[in-house]
């Protein structure tokens, strides 16, 4: 077998599922006639390690055990238990062995070390999810045991979702990461290579394009690129991806280029299409695409303009073939529903937009094309979409990975799935935006929707609007609302460290997130540091937001993050463990009674946030008054229509009742004949199946014509507006 363009993705990004950008790119390379073949080499390395004959190797590198912790001196007295039990471990979080459960739930199968110590209350953690999912942690702990292992004994840069990430992270020069590829290979490098070279001599490509995300994925980069030139020298090697597109926009190392030939930014597909084209003969160096190359001995970077990039309607549909798709692990390592999604399961991954529809987070790299260029795709081309992949994989759950989901596009491809009859499940990042009334949440359930996660970022109006996030606390916790109702769990990204943000501020904010969690409307969060990006409006603009530049981002290297000093702020730092302690109960439905003050080692304020100030939000009626612009959709089924007579004191009446089938509860309704049998047919008429809803004015304009009165009165009132629980919704 050989191919033109050789897609790795190096260790590690996540291993339930394969990050997708190599899948993206070998589907726009299909659509160019390009062959191409991609490896994942995080789970292939994973896999190595993690097995009888890994474990075994591994655990002949340690020879020096007086030297060790006490809780490595306590793996390797547990060796043979590790080795006999790892390959079963590995199967059942495949999913290839699912009865391995009872034997693992038993906490009498695995050996335990010390991240075991965190799993005391596993009936209370696990009561909601089951003998699968407490297997799934226990499981997991059992492999956190062997990361930390080997970070102590083998290789200090090794972590199941990032390898040597130290390395990546404000890298402004290229000394270090250089000196560290200088050196002989790690017991880690060794594996990887190995697997590297098997796949070379497979493969034979003409191209190696090594997508880096994240900054843990950028040594191996380098390692892999490394061998290719040493073994490989007349293979060209080309590196993109986020870590490039974030933070190599000025680069100006030559040394950089004794590892990559070419190194693109931004989308991929022109650039790479023309690095293929360029390698054949077919173009100059002046026509390549947003790719840096060096040129007697000087970093050049070219941009040929007259090059559009393609349309999102061009790009194809993602290709998973060639990747594992069966030995993926799914892992829980917080016992939290919501959290647990990033990695439990296998996602095909999709966007409904490129770029973000918002574009004005103060914190955000907004200047950049990833974010600034919006172009969203059409919902019945991501239902075909979804419909490939599902054939192609076997799986019907997708994480759409978008900026920003935006709400229009969501209710039109929750439309197309349910017009469909496609059985999916699918989640998305959100804006908490106040156009997510309860009608579209249920109607996003409807589709599959399962889960959503937004940035509430710092929980203060004062910092939201500095931010222009463009949403309040109050908003943020309406919306919520109308999700868990609708049954949508919701995850929050949260921030603190903003410019100018005080102690108070900082506390509050804490005491927003409690009472959300506590009120039931926030299922999952994520504390995360402020953190001063070139690309971004205070990046580019500090003195508005009152932040002085300690030391610029230039470098000839890595250049994105920016050191900052907040002098009007709070010590930042100071509030990250109690923070992250603080939310890590509150996940686990823990601790809302306990002080705030007290989770943190130094002195806070108190709140000044009253403490039922979300309730009261929750509790306050919301007028959401009916326009003849409104859409009317019925998800539900055709009602069992039943005439009758009514009489009371000698006076009667023709009656209709309406008996509608729901998939949890049978409700019934009665109303007059003429009505009923209005709107039996009118309910036929706004069902999913015709290819646009219908709007108040039309239905209004309906029920006038079938010669009956006070439209508003019956409409608005019982026993219509009680059909929202069989599926009639108004958008």
């Amino acid at each position: 077998m050989s191919a033109t363009v050789f897609l790795i993705t190096p260790p590690f990004t996540q291993l339930n599922t394969p990050y997708p950008a190599t899948a993206y790119l070998k589907g726009f390379l299909n659509t160019r006639n390009i062959t191409s073949f991609q490896s994942d080499l995080g789970i292939e390395v994973t896999l190595a390690l993690f097995s009888k004959n890994g474990l075994t190797k591994l655990f002949e590198q340690v020879s020096d055990t007086a030297a060790l912790s006490e809780n490595s001196a306590r793996i390797v007295a547990l060796k043979d238990d590790y080795i006999a039990t790892i390959d079963h471990v590995i199967n059942f979080l495949q999913g290839k062995s699912p009865t391995m459960a009872h034997l693992i739930s038993k906490r009498n199968y695995l050996p335990e070390a010390s991240r075991f110590r965190q799993t005391d209350d596993l009936v209370w953690a696990f009561g909601a999810m089951g003998n699968q999912d407490k297997a799934k942690h226990l499981a997991t702990m059992y492999l956190e045991d062997l990361s930390d292992f080997i970070m102590e004994c083998i290789d200090t840069h090794f972590g199941f979702s990032r390898y040597a990430e130290r390395l990546g992270r404000c890298a402004n020069s290229f000394d270090e990461l250089y000196e560290a590829l200088q050196k002989d290979y790690t017991y880690i490098d060794t594996v990887l290579l190995q697997i590297m070279e098997a796949r070379m001599a497979t493969v034979q490509p003409s191209m190696l394009a090594v997508s880096v995300p994240f900054p843990g994925n950028l040594y191996a980069a380098f390692r892999c690129a490394q061998w290719v030139k040493q073994h490989y020298p007349n293979v060209k090697t080309v590196m993109g991806g986020g870590f490039p597109n974030t933070e190599l926009r000025s680069l100006k190392d030559p040394r950089v280029f004794e590892f990559f030939d070419f190194i693109t930014l931004d989308d991929g597909e022109a650039p790479i299409e023309n690095l293929v084209r360029f390698l054949e003969g077919g173009l100059t160096p002046e026509t390549l695409k947003r790719t840096f190359y060096l040129d007697d001995g000087t970093v050049n970077y070219t941009n040929n303009k007259a090059c559009a990039d393609y349309k999102q309607g061009q790009v194809g549909t993602p290709d998973y073939s060639d990747l594992w798709l069966t030995e993926y692990i799914s892992a829980i390592e917080v016992a939290n529903p919501m959290h647990s999604l990033w990695s439990d399961g296998r996602w095909n991954k999709l966007t409904m937009a490129h770029g973000c529809y918002w574009g004005k987070c103060t914190f955000c790299d907004i200047s950049l094309d990833y974010i600034r260029l919006y172009e969203p795709i059409a919902a019945g081309l991501l239902c075909d979409r979804m419909e490939e992949l599902i054939a192609q994989t076997g799986q019907n759950g997708f994480h759409f990975v978008d900026e920003a989901a935006p709400p229009a596009l969501m209710r039109a491809l929750a439309l197309e799935i349910i017009k469909r009859k496609l059985t999916v499940s699918w989640w998305t990042n959100i804006r908490f935006e106040k156009s997510f009334t309860r009608d579209l949440c249920l109607l996003l359930k409807a589709s599959g929707c399962i889960a959503v996660s937004g940035g509430l970022e710092v929980a203060s109006d004062r910092l939201l609007e500095l931010i222009e996030k463009g949403i309040t606390v109050a908003q943020v916790a309406r919306v919520n609302k109308n999700f868990t109702e609708a049954g949508i769990m919701v995850h929050a990204y949260l921030m603190y460290g903003f410019p100018t943000q005080t102690a108070q501020e900082t506390i509050d904010s804490l005491e927003m997130v409690r009472q959300m969690f506590q009120a039931g409307i926030l299922q999952s969060g994520f504390w995360h540091q402020f953190a001063m990006t070139a690309h971004s409006p205070v990046g580019m603009n500090p003195e508005k937001y009152k932040v002085k530049k300690e030391k610029d981002a230039i470098g000839s290297f890595a250049n994105n993050d920016i050191i900052h000093l907040d002098p009007t702020g709070a010590d930042h730092e100071t509030f990250s463990d109690g923070l992250k302690k603080s939310l890590f109960n509150y996940m686990h439905g823990a601790c809302f009674d306990y002080p705030l003050q007290k989770w943190f080692e130094v002195k806070v304020p108190k709140t000044r946030i009253l403490p039922d100030y979300i309730a009261s939000v929750l509790t306050e009626e919301e007028y959401n008054p009916m326009k003849p612009t409104d859409k009317i959709l019925w998800l539900g089924h055709q009602p069992k229509v039943e005439f009758f007579t009514k009489s009371k004191k000698g006076n009667t009446w023709e009656m209709a009742s309406l008996t509608f089938e729901s998939k949890s509860e049978t409700i019934n309704i009665k109303t007059d004949q003429l009505q009923g049998r209005w709107l039996a047919e009118m309910l036929a008429a706004i069902s999913t199946t015709p290819n646009r809803m219908t709007t108040v004015q039309e239905i209004k304009a309906s029920y006038e014509a079938a010669g009956l009165e006070d439209f508003e009165l019956f409409w608005d009132n019982k026993p219509v507006n009680g059909l929202y629980k069989a599926g009639l919704l108004r958008m």
